[in-house]
């Protein structure tokens, strides 16, 4: 056996135990898998150190890429997780913006619904947040 393989070899080994100690969301893992890629390829005759510490490099970040992008799971639109109870402070026209108080503090709010009045000190569901404006729903609606 090659002595670069049996290096390669070590070096899998040892950056997939570090995933296990230290967990990087698997980008130890994946560079520990490349090695092993590489360790195989040394055994098969590829036997330029240059061209197999290249290989490992843009094995690992196409990778790393692939497992970022289809297998890392998506980010939800919307930073509020559950629907919250707000109270509204200001009388909220159909397609237009109001006050709510939510958490404490008076937040810019809109009804999710364009065709519905809301009445200052109703119940509502804020029921996502688009930047400083929140979506809110009527509780009798929701129920």
């Amino acid at each position: 056996m090659p002595i670069f393989t049996l290096i390669w070899l070590v070096a899998g080994i040892i950056l997939c135990l570090m995933e296990l100690l230290l967990p990087t969301a698997f980008v130890e893992f994946i560079m520990g898998v490349s090695a092993f890629i590489v360790a195989f390829l040394s055994f098969l005759g590829l036997s330029n150190l240059w061209l197999q510490v290249i290989v490992w490099l843009l094995l690992s970040t196409a990778l790393i890429f692939f497992y970022s992008r289809f297998f890392q799971p998506r980010q939800r639109q919307s930073k509020i997780s559950d629907a919250v109870i707000a109270e509204t402070l200001t009388e909220i026209l159909p397609g237009q913006a109001g006050r709510v108080l939510y958490e404490g503090n008076s937040w810019r709010a809109r009804c999710d619904d364009d065709n519905l009045t809301l009445t200052p000190g109703q119940k509502v569901y804020v029921v996502s947040r688009e930047g400083t404006t929140l979506i809110i729903m009527p509780e009798n609606v929701l129920r």
